[in-house]
Formats: structure tokens, C-alpha cells, sequence
């Protein structure tokens, strides 16, 4: 039995799609230049063949330039999937707390002084903001 179809890109497609996000239509050899510049060798029939699984899926779109070579652009945005990710993993993993989320995050090494400064002054411009 064939598993479903995942709702979200996976990391490899969510890759490409920051490339597009970034520098709009592309190129296959765009693509995959920016791929390798990542640390990301792949062979070209490799990033053709997910360009073309992204565009089955509507993460992007695809115009023929000329004989049989394509442009991508992004169908989707940032902020549609960084949305639908951040609720999902709410739901999912917290149980839709965010405050369970933000301590989480608050509580990791990944957050570091500099950024905790950050998250309190965009919280308090937040309040400011609804009030």
C-alpha cells in the first residue's frame, strides 16, 4: 500500500523551494548550481526529476523556454508553508499550546541571549500593537 501524499515539502523540496523563494524563476542548472553551492552535489537528472514530482504536487510551476528545457517558479509561499508547518507541528507535538512551543524553544540551546532580547522586544511590540 502506497503511503499517503505528505502535506508539506519534505527537506529535500523545501530546499529548492528557499532557492525560488529567494531568486525567483529558475533554471534547472540555477538550481542546481545553488544546490552545490549548498554542499548539495546532485546530478542534473536528479534535480529534474524532483522539479517535476514538486510540480505534480503544486509546490511549483514550470514554463517551457525553448526545445525542452523549463523555468520554475514557486507556487507556493513562504509564508503558506512556514504557516502550515508551525500550526502542524503545533498540533501535533504540543498539542496546540503555544506557549508549550515558545518555552520549548526558549528552554533549547538554539535560542541564545542576543535572541532572547529579540523575542521579548517583538512580544512587547506585539501587545503594544493588539492593544
Amino acid at each position: 500500500m502506497a503511503r499517503p501524499a505528505a502535506r508539506f515539502p519534505t527537506e529535500f523540496e523545501l530546499q529548492i523551494l528557499k532557492i525560488l523563494w529567494k531568486n525567483g524563476t529558475c533554471t534547472v542548472r540555477d538550481i542546481r548550481e545553488a544546490l552545490t553551492n549548498e554542499g548539495r552535489h546532485l546530478a542534473h537528472t536528479t534535480v529534474v526529476t524532483m522539479l517535476h514530482t514538486m510540480t505534480d504536487k503544486e509546490l511549483v510551476d514550470r514554463v517551457r523556454v525553448d526545445g525542452k528545457s523549463y523555468n520554475f517558479s514557486a507556487r507556493v509561499s513562504e509564508q503558506s508553508v512556514s504557516t502550515g508547518m508551525l500550526d502542524d507541528l503545533l498540533k501535533r507535538v504540543f498539542d496546540g499550546s503555544a506557549a508549550g512551543l515558545v518555552l520549548n524553544l526558549l528552554d533549547s540551546e538554539h535560542v541564545d541571549e542576543d535572541e532572547h532580547r529579540e523575542l521579548r522586544r517583538l512580544i512587547n511590540r506585539r501587545r503594544k500593537e493588539s492593544s
